[in-house]
C-alpha cells in the first residue's frame, strides 16, 4: 500500500488526544488503535485482556505481579511462558506492527512511534495544553474535584513518561521527539485536528 499513512499520537492527559486521534482516523480513512490495541495483543498472546488493561503503559508493574489477579493465567502458565514486562511490550509491539502492515492507522500512545520507527510514511504528533485547562477537562469528563483531577493527571503522565522513556531512545513530551507539537487549548479540538490534518497532507503531498 503505497499510500498508507501511519499517525502516532502522544498526548498529555486531558488534552483531547483521543478525540483528535479518532477524527484523524476518519479524515484519512485509517483504523484507530488505542485500548483496542490491547484486544489485539491479548488475542495474539492468549493471555487475559484484563491483565493488559491493568498494566497499560505502566513500566513498574512487575513489583506487584504476584498480587495481581489475572483471570485465565495460572502460576504454571506464567512460568512456562516466562511472562515478563518485556513480554507484554513485545506482544503489544507485534500487534502494532501487524496492524500497520494492513493499512493506514492512527495509534495513540503505546510507543507506536518507536515500534514503527522504520516506517517511511509515518508522522508523530504530540498534543499538549496548559495544566489548568486539562484539569478542568478531566473534572468535567470524570465528575471529580480539582484536587482529584490534578492528582490523576500527575500520576497518569508520570506513568506515561516512564513507560515511553524506558522503551524508546526519546523523551516523552519533548519537542525533539515528535514531528509536530500543538496546544489544543488555543484553537479547540476540532480546529486543532484540522491543523494537524493539513500538516499531514502537506507532509505527504496528499491532494
Amino acid at each position: 500500500m503505497g499510500n498508507k499513512i501511519i499517525i502516532c499520537i502522544g498526548r498529555q492527559l486531558g488534552s483531547g488526544g483521543h478525540d483528535i486521534g479518532r477524527m484523524l482516523a476518519l479524515d484519512f480513512a485509517a483504523k484507530y488503535y488505542d485500548r483496542e490495541l490491547l484486544n489485539l495483543a491479548a488475542k495474539e498472546s492468549g493471555f487475559s485482556e484484563k491483565f493488559f488493561e491493568q498494566n497499560d503503559e505502566h513500566r513498574g508493574f512487575m513489583r506487584s505481579l504476584f498480587h495481581l489477579h489475572a483471570p485465565h493465567m495460572s502460576d504454571d502458565n506464567f512460568y512456562q511462558n516466562n511472562f515478563s514486562q518485556e513480554g507484554l511490550f513485545k506482544f503489544q509491539s507485534d500487534a502494532i506492527r501487524k496492524a500497520a502492515q494492513e493499512g493506514s492507522c492512527v495509534f495513540v500512545g503505546r510507543c507506536a512511534d518507536y515500534v514503527l520507527r522504520d516506517q517511511t510514511r509515518m508522522v508523530t504528533i504530540f498534543i499538549t495544553a496548559p495544566l489548568d485547562y486539562r484539569i478542568r477537562k478531566v473534572m468535567e469528563r470524570d465528575g471529580i474535584d480539582r484536587v482529584a483531577a490534578q492528582k490523576k493527571i500527575e500520576q497518569g503522565e508520570s506513568r506515561r513518561a516512564n513507560y515511553y522513556n524506558y522503551y524508546t531512545s526519546k523523551k516523552w513530551g519533548h519537542a525533539e521527539s515528535y514531528d509536530l507539537c500543538i496546544d489544543s487549548s488555543i484553537l479547540g479540538i476540532r480546529q486543532t485536528e484540522q491543523v494537524i490534518a493539513d500538516f499531514i497532507r502537506k507532509r505527504f503531498r496528499i491532494i
